[in-house]
């Protein structure tokens, strides 16, 4: 079934990877997943890793793996995500993802309790868990 089309634009600090019309967007917030349709209410959330699907049609998904950043639906309905990355499954190394989680984890064992050090490196081995997981999937 046909649904109505809206426009998604992802943007990461390196410039927009995506900006087309879609059907549906599949993401996943600090409170949980969420799906956007067209003439969603306009929404402002924070985005964690994930797996993000954009669905063109039904049998037409971009899939990306997406860091932590923000989404915006408009008045317009159209739905910006600002991420810190968002890369295709097929380009991610595995190996070096788990020398960088690797990596997190010693951090994480030296930092301090509470400090930012150790809330960037438990942040770091969440999304490069997460990346691993989607390019293994």
């Amino acid at each position: 079934m046909a649904r109505n089309r809206f426009n998604v634009e992802v943007m990461t600090p390196e410039g927009s990877v995506f900006n087309d019309e879609v059907e549906m967007v599949s993401t996943r917030t600090v409170t949980g997943s969420i799906g956007l349709l067209a003439g969603h209410q306009p929404l402002l959330g924070q985005l964690v890793p994930t797996e993000l699907r954009l669905y063109r049609q039904e049998d037409d998904v971009v899939n990306f793996a997406q860091g932590e950043g923000y989404v915006q639906v408009a008045g317009d309905g159209s739905v910006l995500l600002l991420v810190e990355e968002a890369d295709e499954p097929g380009s991610l190394d595995v190996a070096l993802l788990r020398e960088k989680v690797a990596e997190a984890e010693r951090d994480l064992a030296a930092a301090e309790e509470g400090s930012e050090a150790a809330v960037v490196a438990a942040r770091d081995i969440r999304r490069y868990s997460t990346f691993i997981d989607i390019a293994e999937g």
